[in-house]
Parts: structure tokens; C-alpha cells; sequence
């Protein structure tokens, strides 16, 4: 028993220094006073991390998620829980479900209303859930996808009108088992075990070719677009695991993967830090620049997913521009 108790407290000591290696330090705070930000999934996880640090620097932040309560609460406690650190009032919630065209819609009607600026556009929510949606495409492909495809398709105006802006989408690693094929985009995936993560796989895949094309079609613009890996972080992105996966998987979270905290730092990488313009359209992972997998660099997938992408959630050839050359 002894043996036993010190060997597990070498193993302990010995994770416990390299999860410190590992922690990415903060990055400098970039001042973004009079700097306006949208976070999606804002409510909690990553998306919080993400919104709080932007609030730290001095934008102004607009949490955008599904559950109203969450949401608000998370705005509230970004303002009021630490004002020494923030010193900002400016953090307000707005409901977006992703899941609902028509909620997209709503939301960027009423952001467009009420906000004359928008300098950042984190497209940060994600689910790995099996399901459809009320528009009949997989839960998964249009939360993380269709979804935030057509959310920057409609505030791509107002983020043309105030740049420099940007846009971040979290995609992930898991884009290197994506296999998309772009006449069959949205379907429900078809019944099997892995179904769920493979449509999963197949949204994180859409994520990095969204970025790579929109880059295509804004470039000469000051709008510019980076897809980022936030590394293997313990969220709720999960929570709809089988109930048999969740004792195998989530002690492997609680010991090996980062918080949301470490989670967003690619993210604010990509979103405020200077000199990144010359890589728009590129795929960011702890905070540097990598190259994705070879289905994630297909200039001509990016299109045809592009093209698919406008016809599914009905914008047609109206909501997107001219292709030029795809990026070297």
C-alpha cells in the first residue's frame, strides 16, 4: 500500500509539472477602449474566458447565447464581480440560438439596431450532440457552422464599415477526421457510434475552410479572419457524452486537459494581437501559426462548402462576393 501511494504521488507530481510547462502565459493586454466585440457562447467556458479578458482590455462586449439566465448572469458577473480589474461597465448579454436560422437572424437585426460599431466577432459556441434542428440540418454541422456562417455573412458590412476587424472561429483540432462532402451538407450523419463525433469532426473541418475562404473574399479589405485550435480544454462541450463514455472520459479531462482560461488564449491571440494581418485565413494553435491538416488547406472544398453554405441558410449568390485567388 505504501509503494502504491508514493508511486501515485510521483505520477501526481510529475503531471503537475508539466501541466505547469504547458500553461500558456497571458498575453500583453492590448488597450481596445471604444472597441466593440461579439462573443458567442459567451455564457460559460471558453466563450466567458474569452469575453472577460476582452472586458479587462476595455471593449465593449456583447455575450451572445442561447440561455438568456446564463447569459445575463455571466454578463452580470463580468461587471460587477471584480470592477477592480475590469473597470467596465460595458458588458451586456444578447439571446442567439445558433440552432434556429430565424434566431440568427433576430440577432443580428436587433445588434445592427442598437450597435453602430463592431470590431470583433468571436464565433466561439460549439456542441458535440447528436439531434436536428427546427431547419432540418444536424445540430452539430449548424451550431458550429451554418449557424456562424450566416452570422458573419449578415454583420460583414458593419465589420467592413469599422476596421481593422476581425474574426475568430474556433474550430479544433478535430478537423483532421472531417470528411466533407458538400452535396450532403447538414444532413443528419446516419446512425452509428461514432456518428455524433463525426459530424463533429466534419462542423470543426467547415470551421477552417470557413476562415480560409472568407479570408479569399475579403482580402484588400480590413476585415481579416483566422480559424484557432483552443487546445483540448474541460468545458461543457461534452456534456452530451454517452452516460457509459463519462466515467472513462472525464477523469482524463480533470487531469490533461486545460481550463477555459487557458482555452481562450488562442483566441485573444488571433483577436488583438498585432502584425497577425498577413496570415488571415490561416489556422492558429497555441497561439502560433500551424499548418492544418491537408483537407483543411483545399481552396477548392472551401469554396464548394462556401457556395453550399449560402444556399442552405438562404443567402444565395447575394451573400458573398466575387472568389479571387485562393491564398498560397
Amino acid at each position: 500500500m505504501g509503494w502504491a501511494l508514493l508511486g501515485a504521488a510521483l505520477l501526481l507530481a510529475v503531471y503537475t509539472l508539466l501541466r505547469r510547462g504547458r500553461r500558456r502565459s497571458p498575453p500583453p493586454r492590448t488597450p481596445l477602449r471604444g472597441r466593440t466585440a461579439i462573443v458567442t457562447g459567451g455564457s460559460g467556458g471558453i466563450g466567458a474566458a474569452t469575453a472577460l479578458e476582452l472586458a479587462r482590455c476595455g471593449a465593449r462586449v456583447v455575450l451572445a447565447a442561447r440561455n438568456a439566465p446564463r447569459g445575463e448572469a455571466a454578463a452580470r458577473r463580468i461587471r460587477t464581480m471584480c470592477p477592480q480589474e475590469t473597470g467596465n461597465p460595458e458588458v451586456l448579454f444578447m439571446q442567439l440560438d445558433l440552432a434556429s436560422l430565424r434566431s440568427v437572424r433576430a440577432f443580428a437585426s436587433a445588434f445592427l439596431r442598437q450597435e453602430p460599431h463592431l470590431h470583433l466577432l468571436i464565433n466561439n459556441a460549439g456542441v458535440s450532440a447528436g439531434g436536428t434542428t427546427e431547419d432540418g440540418f444536424s445540430l452539430s454541422f449548424q451550431v458550429n457552422h451554418l449557424g456562424h456562417f450566416l452570422l458573419t455573412q449578415l454583420l460583414l458590412e458593419r465589420l467592413r464599415s469599422c476596421g481593422p476587424s476581425r474574426v475568430v472561429i474556433v474550430a479544433s483540432r478535430a478537423h483532421c477526421a472531417g470528411r466533407l462532402r458538400p452535396e450532403t451538407l447538414g444532413h443528419p450523419p446516419p446512425p452509428g457510434p461514432l456518428s455524433t463525433f463525426q459530424d463533429y469532426c466534419d462542423s470543426k473541418l467547415a470551421n477552417v475552410l470557413h476562415a480560409r475562404e472568407l479570408a479569399t473574399r475579403l482580402r484588400g479589405t480590413q476585415v481579416t479572419c483566422y480559424a484557432v485550435h483552443p487546445g483540448f480544454v474541460n468545458t461543457e462541450l461534452f456534456r452530451h457524452a454517452p452516460l457509459w463514455l463519462k466515467p472513462l472520459f472525464l477523469p482524463l479531462v480533470w487531469l490533461f486537459f486545460l481550463d477555459a482560461a487557458e482555452g481562450a488564449q488562442t483566441s485573444l491571440h488571433c483577436a488583438t494581437r498585432d502584425g497577425l494581418e498577413r496570415f488571415s485565413g490561416r489556422y492558429f494553435a497555441d497561439c502560433r501559426l500551424q499548418e492544418p491538416w491537408p483537407p483543411g488547406r483545399d481552396d477548392q472544398l472551401a469554396r464548394a462548402l462556401w457556395e453550399a453554405s449560402e444556399r442552405l441558410v438562404g443567402l444565395g449568390r447575394a451573400g458573398g462576393s466575387p472568389s479571387p485567388a485562393p491564398l498560397q
